[in-house]
């Protein structure tokens, strides 16, 4: 079980409505030497516990979305906040409250399993005994225990994969922040990853999850929206959208909204 004792809090919110967990509004960012922007007046909120997936073609905007959300990137104009908190004037806070398991591998091969988790741990300034914990919790997470003190040069594309997802939950975030964390990944590591995920999301874990499996998307997420040119065209829970659309699967709905194109 995954306790709660670590996850700060936004002490200013009241008893009542929740504040949501994320939240874009009018959203723009144009990156330099680039004709159109990567986010058009996004807006987009997301509530406590929710599984939500982010869906889009490539460089429809969906990791610049994540990036401002993580704190690694500033928004031109607009707002987003985190659990109340904004992500320009309060970026140190987001950083804690927030888990981002990154699209790249964001680990040290020369280093074992437990002394990547260390380092990462150690920057969200965990110390100790609760370090430790925290280790053995999320290397239990990932099915890593026994490979704990192996380097991971070592690693299995999905073990190192499934490390990735271990470093982002070191520090118990109240919002785990995924960007295609199963690519190239192997029929046995995605199914732990969508495990693992499951499990977190039913505890209380916030999931926002960008992907380009539809299928895993339709599977683990009870809210999804589609982006395209920065802009969210569609937003629901899978369910409502196909009835919307009269659409059999997720793939004939994307593919209407987004077109048959090859965008590179």
């Amino acid at each position: 079980m995954i306790s709660n004792n670590m996850r700060p809090r936004n002490t200013s919110q009241e008893q009542g409505n929740p504040l949501p967990a994320l939240e874009a509004r009018e959203i723009c960012k144009q990156y330099r030497g680039t004709s159109s922007p990567a986010l058009d007046n996004l807006t987009l909120t997301i509530q406590q516990g929710d599984f939500f997936g982010l869906l889009g073609v490539n460089g429809a905007g969906k990791t610049t979305a994540v990036s401002i959300f993580s704190g690694l990137a500033l928004p031109d104009t607009g707002t987003a906040t985190v659990l109340g908190y904004d992500v320009v004037s309060q970026a140190g806070k987001i950083k804690q409250l927030t888990g981002l398991v990154p699209q790249d591998i964001a680990l040290y091969d020369p280093l074992t399993a437990w002394e990547n988790l260390s380092f990462f741990g150690k920057l969200q300034g965990l110390r100790g005994a609760t370090l430790q914990q925290q280790i053995e919790r999320s290397l239990t997470v990932a099915g890593l225990v026994e490979r704990a003190r192996d380097q991971v040069t070592s690693f299995s594309g999905g073990m190192k994969r499934r490390l990735n997802l271990a470093a982002g939950l070191i520090h118990q975030p109240q919002v785990l922040i995924l960007d295609e964390p199963t690519v190239g990944v192997d029929t046995q590591s995605r199914h732990m990853i969508h495990n693992a995920l499951l499990e977190l999301n039913s505890q209380g874990t916030t999931i926002l999850y960008t992907g380009h499996y539809l299928e895993e998307i339709e599977k683990l997420c009870s809210r999804i929206g589609v982006i395209d040119h920065g802009k969210m065209i569609a937003m629901g829970t899978p369910q409502e959208l196909l009835h919307n659309s009269n659409h059999k699967n997720l793939e004939e709905l994307f593919l209407q909204l987004t077109g048959k194109q090859v965008r590179d």
